[in-house]
């Protein structure tokens, strides 16, 4: 099996799978339970200092989207950072830590936005030995009304100055957890680098209503007849969080800046595509919530077998498809695929020609005894067919060759340097 052991700025870890900050490794309890199961590290949840008690809601904490399978798609949560004494967690980290020397044991930290509260409790958790902190300016809900979580994280100015302060009484690396509720993910990134991170991991959860009560409106969850919003995690963000780690992994001024991609890693194929897309590791939550910490093996297992298929290190996979993530006026324009049914795996079903018909192009011709082709002059390659079709690989995408002449058009696409001779060029024929 590929060796899949990780270092990930300076932190080692057996494989690049840790749990991300989250209900999961608020204890001991479950983050030995997480290590025993293969996980390669944790992010223990969230510390906060000394202060106003931290006190969760005793109904329900979760929201969610399901798919018509009952497969669990998303997850609204309004849990706050751990509600239990700073001096337990601490000592159970020491504890952890003392016992499980080859995996990779991070603190998320999250207090008020001032110097002192920040440098007492770097020190308060300096004899830990711990691996490092991230810094929560993510969290959406509970802790943003009081000046913390997001609504550190939307101001770039904010993210630099605290991360300076990090860096500046702390000895452990220091990775910046990015809020998706921006317009943009890259000036917080910046601002991060700018302040000295050694990472940053992203996203945190999205600002979010699941779905409302209709018989006593309200949102879920609802407490006591009223709802609030919450953060939103799981498989449903996961394209959200692909885009935002590939904006930090390709931008100029944030290149090279280390990521632990976070949203929606529920398959080891999941986790390779945020590793190829720029992230050094992945953290993981909604999935071991859905399915147990188990499921982790799968992830291991799943990941190494693809990369001995492609002869490839791990190392060699992380940022591989940056270069391939570009701007749209940065696309081939002279790239031409059409739709192609097999009519052979076919069921007769109708939905491609339904889709077509209304919605898109009215490329799809329809037989009297429902035998369904494309048509070329009307087929603009949006591939919508082949999302809605329920047949996998029954509709493929078929890359016309270089030269070939668009009916929609009467020209020429591709390569035109032997469009002069092509025998679709009408002129070549009449010549002949």
């Amino acid at each position: 099996m590929a060796n899949l052991a990780s270092n990930f700025i300076g932190i080692k870890s057996p494989n690049p799978f840790w749990l991300a900050s989250a209900p999961p490794t608020d204890k001991q309890y479950n983050v030995e339970r997480a290590f025993q199961a293969g996980w390669g590290g944790v992010v223990w949840k969230t510390l906060g200092s000394e202060g106003p008690p931290i006190v969760n809601v005793s109904g329900p904490r979760y929201g969610a989207i399901w798919g018509a399978d009952r497969r669990l798609l998303g997850l609204n949560n309004i849990e706050l950072i751990t509600d239990r004494p700073l001096e337990v967690n601490l000592r159970e980290i020491k504890e952890v830590k003392r016992k499980w020397r080859d995996r990779a044991l991070v603190i998320s930290l999250m207090v008020p936005c001032e110097e002192d509260y920040w440098k007492d409790i770097l020190k308060a958790i300096e004899d830990t030995e711990a691996d490092g902190v991230e810094l929560n300016f993510g969290c959406p809900h509970g802790m943003a009304e009081r000046g913390m979580g997001s609504a550190v994280g939307q101001v770039p100015e904010y993210i630099e100055m605290v991360t300076r302060w990090v860096k500046q009484y702390s000895r452990m690396p220091c990775i910046v957890k990015l809020t998706p509720n921006v317009t943009s993910i890259l000036p917080p990134a910046m601002a991060a680098k700018r302040g000295g991170a050694d990472a940053v991991s992203l996203i945190n959860t999205i600002k979010s209503v699941t779905n409302v009560d209709l018989d006593n409106f309200s949102p879920f969850p609802m407490i006591d007849g009223k709802g609030s919003h919450g953060g939103y995690c799981g498989p449903a963000v996961k394209p959200i969080a692909l885009n935002m780690v590939g904006e930090i992994a390709r931008h100029g001024e944030t290149r090279g800046l280390p990521i632990s991609g976070i949203g929606g890693v529920t398959t080891w194929r999941d986790a390779a595509e945020f590793l190829a897309m720029g992230a050094g590791n992945v953290q993981v939550c909604t999935a071991a919530m859905t399915y147990g910490f188990k499921i982790v093996q799968e992830m291991i297992s799943g990941l190494s077998q693809y990369l001995d298929e492609k002869g490839m290190a791990l190392d060699d996979l992380v940022g591989r498809a940056v270069p391939n993530f570009v701007e749209w006026q940065d696309l081939n324009l002279n790239y031409v695929t059409k739709a192609q049914i097999d009519t052979d795996a076919c069921i007769k079903c109708g939905r491609c020609y339904a889709a077509c018909e209304d919605t898109s192009h009215q490329a799809i011709a329809m037989s009297p005894d429902r035998v369904f082709s494309v048509k070329d002059e009307e087929c603009v390659a949006c591939n919508l067919c082949v999302n809605v079709c329920p047949v996998e690989n029954c509709i493929t995408m078929v890359e016309k060759p270089k030269g070939w002449m668009d009916p929609r058009t009467g020209r020429p696409v591709g390569d035109y340097a032997n469009w002069q001779t092509h025998p679709n060029n009408p002129a070549a024929t009449a010549a002949e």
